[in-house]
């Protein structure tokens, strides 16, 4: 007779599950590895597991990383809930690192036990079509979340969210009433052509094989305004230079206005490019 293939012990499945959700397992999910409840009270005494939430361990160690403890504060709200508000914007890139507690959402039929460092938001209005799941984390859809985040930021950083969703493809430009813009610099660059009654520009125009900022198609005049963060760096600069050498070729000319002049001198730059609108 041939041998039947061993069956994993519960620790090697506990191990396997561990790798692929950041190294934190929730009570249920230890259980349904294998392991008893006297077992895994076993193991938390023995260091191989370390309680991070009520009925939330991390695995082996307690050095886990970010996205182990978001995932461990979504845990620790048990099923149905997801990482919401700041901590999703967070997960998908449209904020920094938030300090703070993590921001959880639940149901509003829910009533998860209160935890140390984690913000429960209780919703009547969260539907299946908001939820997903970003690196095996439980979490708001990008446009919930920019949707979310539009409650608890100030405008300013709220605008700043919207500008990194829109690059990341998210459908926002229905949120905000101005034209599409990637940055806070561009908003702030329209903001001045709104307050000195320049000519509203087209905004991020594709004019041969590059994506200007603004354009006044018919006096064939493009502005660019510079953040550092994009442009400070030599090959930035170079490739600058190239690129408005190639406008200019195409018989446009290219103005560039710097982070500091547009929030500096915004009477200076109004002036310089009214002289040329005529």
């Amino acid at each position: 007779m041939r041998n039947k293939p061993a069956t994993a012990g519960p620790d090697v499945r506990v191990a396997r599950l561990a790798q692929r959700d950041h190294g934190v397992l929730a009570i249920s999910e230890l259980v349904a590895c294998g392991l008893s409840r006297p077992g895994i009270y076993r193991r938390v005494r023995a260091g191989r597991l370390h309680p991070l939430h009520r009925g939330v361990y991390a695995v082996g160690h307690a050095a886990i990383s970010r996205h182990g403890c978001l995932l461990a504060a979504v845990k620790a709200c048990g099923p149905g809930a997801m990482l919401s508000h700041q901590s999703a914007g967070e997960l998908w890139g449209l904020l920094p690192t938030c300090p703070g507690p993590i921001h959880v959402k639940v149901s509003v039929q829910r009533h998860p036990r209160s935890v140390r460092g984690i913000s429960v938001h209780r919703s009547r209005t969260i539907h299946a079509a908001d939820a997903t799941h970003r690196d095996r984390i439980p979490v708001t859809t990008a446009l919930r979340t920019v949707l979310d985040l539009r409650r608890v930021l100030p405008r300013k950083q709220w605008e700043a969210v919207v500008d990194q969703a829109r690059g990341k493809g998210v459908p926002v430009d229905d949120l905000i009433d101005e034209a599409p813009t990637r940055s806070v610099l561009e908003r702030r660059f329209l903001r001045l052509c709104r307050c000195h009654r320049i000519p509203a520009p087209k905004v991020n125009v594709r004019i041969g094989r590059f994506v200007v900022d603004f354009l006044w198609p018919e006096h064939r005049i493009v502005v660019e305004v510079d953040g550092y963060e994009f442009h400070g760096g030599r090959q930035s600069f170079e490739a600058d230079r190239e690129r408005d050498a190639e406008l200019a070729v195409q018989g446009y000319r290219v103005l560039r206005f710097t982070y500091r002049q547009v929030t500096e001198e915004p009477a200076k730059v109004a002036a310089r490019l009214s002289a040329l609108l005529g």
